[in-house]
């Protein structure tokens, strides 16, 4: 069952159509690799998912609901989490703090619960705290949990993204190039954290990337973008044999 439907989805810039007719589905419980040239199309559809583009044309669902054109923090309530190129943390607030702000509808929101309600505040912050410290260990950032976040090298950042999305309970995680900057020995790390989360949590992630690499080592299957629409979709071993692939986007790695 496909739990990301995009159907003949279209944006312009101009005369430029970014987003050409594409069409593509994912399919839960999968880690699926999303890979093209550079102007294939490929963030500029992760955003048109995620609501910081609004599309021309074309339709989006999420399991099966229509989500097309929603804005960013309606997408979020659909349990669809994004990650960026460039980590976006809250980086004059410590690890813990960044990863206590995720869960939605806390109690403490309210002005006037901070009066009448002062119980099920700290109830509800003891259960997020206990939680978002969990989330840590699992991450292997426990350690530096009252850091700020903005000390962090760009590979615990990007484990800090991902602890992040663990708290907001997702049904999908988009990844915008999760191993960007990351050194091999967390790369490894994020790797192994995003195969548990998709087996044992059943997370869905979509994710972008050009290290090669990655790819064929973490997702099944693999889909290829090219000029704003779907190249072909297969396999790891399907697509580094694909002759169009080879020629267009991997070269002469996998000859």
């Amino acid at each position: 069952m496909d739990i990301l439907e995009v159907k003949n989805l279209v944006k312009r810039f101009g005369g430029l159509k970014a987003v050409n007719g594409c069409s593509l589905g994912v399919k839960a419980g999968t880690i699926t690799g999303l890979i093209g040239p550079n102007g294939a199309g490929k963030t500029t559809l992760f955003n048109l998912i995620t609501g910081h583009l609004k599309p021309d044309g074309g339709q989006v669902l999420f399991q099966g609901r229509d989500i097309t054109g929603l804005p960013p923090h309606e997408i979020f309530h659909n349990k669809i989490y994004r990650t960026f190129q460039i980590t976006r943390e809250f980086s004059h607030m410590t690890v813990l703090e960044n990863l206590m702000l995720m869960p939605e509808d806390q109690v403490g929101e309210r002005v006037w619960n901070t009066w009448f309600r002062f119980n099920a505040i700290y109830v509800q912050e003891k259960a997020i705290k206990e939680k978002a410290l969990e989330v840590l260990e699992f991450v292997g950032l426990r350690r530096l949990a009252n850091e700020y976040a903005g000390e962090l090298s760009g590979g615990q950042k990007k484990l800090l993204e991902l602890a992040r999305s663990m708290m907001a309970d997702p049904d999908m995680v988009l990844l915008d190039e999760p191993g960007a900057g990351i050194n091999p020995s967390l790369m490894q790390k994020l790797m192994a954290h995003i195969r548990q989360l998709c087996e044992e949590k059943n997370i869905t992630f979509l994710l972008i990337e050009h290290d090669m690499n990655l790819v064929m080592n973490l997702c099944n299957p693999v889909i290829v973008l090219s000029e704003g629409k779907k190249l072909t979709e297969g396999t790891p071993e399907e697509v580094k044999t694909d002759k169009r692939v080879l020629e267009a986007y991997l070269g002469g790695q996998y000859r």
